[in-house]
């Protein structure tokens, strides 16, 4: 799966960038992917920073603070990785108005991606044999005596 989705990266950047060369030439091909690089580190910088100041200060919508990390730390690793379609992406990511467009459709793709991995384990279902009956007692000698050290929480422990 991994693989398949780099060789499909690989696939979309290379055509990318043959039809800019053949559209546009070489250099300009090669000062737009410069120019892109560098408005998107700047961009990137300006985030993060502006980021971590919110997530510092945020103390009412913790939800939507934590949702825009994610999307700002995904949008500057995109943007690092070479290529013009991956930088403005992830350009498009850093951006503000863009990226409130973006977080439903982030958090919906999430929840997808968790629900595929993770199967539900419902304890309370009829029929879960569970651990078994929990009976709240203390552990006692045949003579009467608390056979084990008692801590805190009033639990003894055999040896």
């Amino acid at each position: 799966m991994v693989l398949r989705t780099f060789f499909l990266y690989a696939l979309v950047e290379i055509a990318v960038l043959a039809a800019l060369t053949w559209s546009l030439g070489l250099g300009w091909t090669l000062l737009i992917l410069l120019a892109t690089s560098v408005v998107g580190v700047a961009l990137a910088g300006s985030q993060v920073k502006r980021q971590i100041l919110k997530l510092q200060q945020a103390r009412t919508n913790p939800q939507g603070a934590v949702a825009d990390g994610m999307l700002v730390a995904l949008g500057t690793v995109l943007v690092f990785i070479p290529g013009l379609v991956s930088t403005a992406v992830g350009a498009l990511m850093l951006l503000p108005p863009t990226r409130s467009m973006v977080r439903p459709l982030a958090g919906t793709l999430l929840t997808r991606g968790i629900a595929r991995r993770v199967t539900v384990v419902n304890l309370t279902a009829p029929g879960y044999p569970g651990r078994g009956d929990y009976i709240d007692g203390e552990v006692v000698d045949q003579d009467g005596y608390v056979s084990g050290p008692v801590h805190d929480a009033n639990i003894v422990r055999r040896y």
